[in-house]
């Protein structure tokens, strides 16, 4: 297989200060994209800056042959949102690759935390992912062309415990990527999530000795696949972890039907509507899929 290059492509990676973000900067600069290296450079609270965290990643790459600049914009606002596409649109007039992997981290239960913690981690993770998909949207539809990656997290998609604020806005991400992969359909443009497990600073106080390798450079292949004009797939969650890829999905079982319930018999068929010998992978247009297969249920009588 050809090597799957950049060349010419421009790609905004946001939190590639450190951790993942880091490494996919690299990788893509190592393969000829040209990288706006994002990131504020803080704490992993995220309350503190700091740009000389980005700006030896820019050196790095600058190092190895490779383009790059600095962005310290935060993407927890929209005028951020806006700043950080807009050095790209005006240092190389183009932007072709999106990665939000910015996020911080504050914990706490559903009862102890505080509307502080709680919207500080929304306000990056969820909000700061449609800040930067609402600023790339436009010149990447006006272009006919765009890859989008967002980061999710195993956490988003079943939960962990003392992290409502993570769960929550790695859990809505699923959302505005599904809708950025449908609008996206007649502009070219592709939406994908990474839901990456690696060992970086956001595994601070986890014992970790028991893990096989999970270094950020066995993430960012997929990654990389993800963000080049080849890949195959829209509006997907493609998980990473420890050298194990694979498909996450929602999905359905078939259902039962009648054309009438009483609460007694909803707790009888329980059970077969939690049957899940077959199950309904509806894909991208399961909006349209789920409301089809039901009517056609119903039309029926099941």
């Amino acid at each position: 297989m050809a090597d799957m290059r950049f060349d010419g492509r421009v790609a905004v990676i946001t939190g590639a200060g450190r951790g993942l973000g880091r490494s996919h900067a690299l990788l893509l600069a190592a393969q000829g994209a040209k990288i706006v290296v994002n990131d504020i450079g803080g704490p992993i609270r995220g309350d503190d800056s700091d740009s000389s965290v980005a700006q030896q990643v820019v050196d790095d790459i600058r190092a190895a042959g490779g383009e790059a600049i600095v962005n310290s914009d935060t993407v927890a606002t929209p005028e951020g949102g806006k700043a950080i596409i807009q050095a790209a649109l005006d240092e190389w007039g183009r932007i072709d690759i999106l990665i939000h992997n910015a996020g911080n981290v504050r914990y706490g239960s559903i009862r102890e935390i505080s509307y502080e913690d709680f919207k500080s981690v929304v306000d990056v993770h969820l909000m700061g992912a449609f800040h930067m998909v609402q600023a790339a949207y436009g010149p990447m539809c006006d272009a006919g062309y765009g890859r989008i990656v967002l980061t999710s997290s195993i956490g988003g998609v079943y939960g962990n415990l003392r992290c409502v604020n993570y769960g929550m806005s790695k859990s809505g991400m699923i959302g505005l990527n599904n809708i950025a992969a449908l609008e996206g359909e007649e502009f070219g443009i592709k939406s994908n999530i990474i839901v990456p497990s690696a060992v970086t600073r956001m595994a601070e106080g986890l014992d970790i000795s028991q893990y096989p390798p999970m270094e950020p450079e066995l993430v960012s292949p997929v990654v990389g696949w993800l963000a080049h004009e080849d890949c195959s797939v829209t509006g997907e969650m493609i998980a990473s972890i420890a050298g194990r890829i694979s498909r996450v999905f929602i999905a359905e079982t078939k259902g039962v039907y009648q054309p009438a319930w009483t609460i007694d018999e909803v707790a009888g068929a329980c059970d077969d509507f939690h049957d899940k010998s077959e199950t309904l992978d509806l894909g991208l247009h399961g909006h349209v899929g789920h409301i089809g297969y039901s009517f056609e249920m119903a039309r029926n009588g099941g």
